[in-house]
């Protein structure tokens, strides 16, 4: 065997070393985090009836959705999901807290719903209207043809 035969061995076995953890790697679990649920202590500080909207908010921060301001509830959410490898993540855990408050803005409720529940809580309704009305890219690109004259496609004065 001669030392050029037993150096690309070694580096073929380093390589395929660092490929197989580089492997091992990008299919580990990752947990992401995304949203804030008040903690149960914090909670636990809301007295019902006593406890007005902007003393809520200041003592929790704004709410997920603007919207919610002009309600007389308002929405902090929670979600957990797991990504492993190529696959598309998984919701493992979701949590809505709805505080609920009467006409003079005092807590009259508070909810918790869990992804177990199956609740549909809807938050905001985010829709941006593009303008265009079942038109396809293909048709757009035909119907430009009709406004095109000679003198612009040739260049011709």
């Amino acid at each position: 065997m001669s030392a050029i035969t037993g150096k690309f061995r070694k580096t073929v076995k380093v390589a395929g070393l660092v490929a197989a953890l580089a492997i091992a790697a990008g299919c580990s679990q990752l947990d992401r985090y995304h949203g804030f649920i008040p903690p149960a202590e914090e909670l636990a500080t809301l007295d019902v009836g006593q406890t007005t909207k902007g003393e809520v908010i200041t003592l929790f921060g704004p709410p997920i959705s603007e919207r919610a301001l002009e309600s007389n509830t308002i929405y902090y959410a929670s979600s957990q999901f797991q990504y492993f490898g190529p696959f598309a993540p998984r919701e493992v855990d979701r949590q809505v807290l709805a505080i609920d408050f009467d006409s003079n803005d005092r807590v009259r409720n508070i909810s918790r719903y869990t992804l177990e529940d199956g609740r549909v809580v809807v938050l905001d309704r985010r829709v941006t209207e593009d303008g265009i009305n079942d038109v396809t890219f293909l048709s757009q690109l035909l119907g430009s043809f009709g406004r095109l004259d000679a003198e612009q496609l040739l260049g011709e004065p």
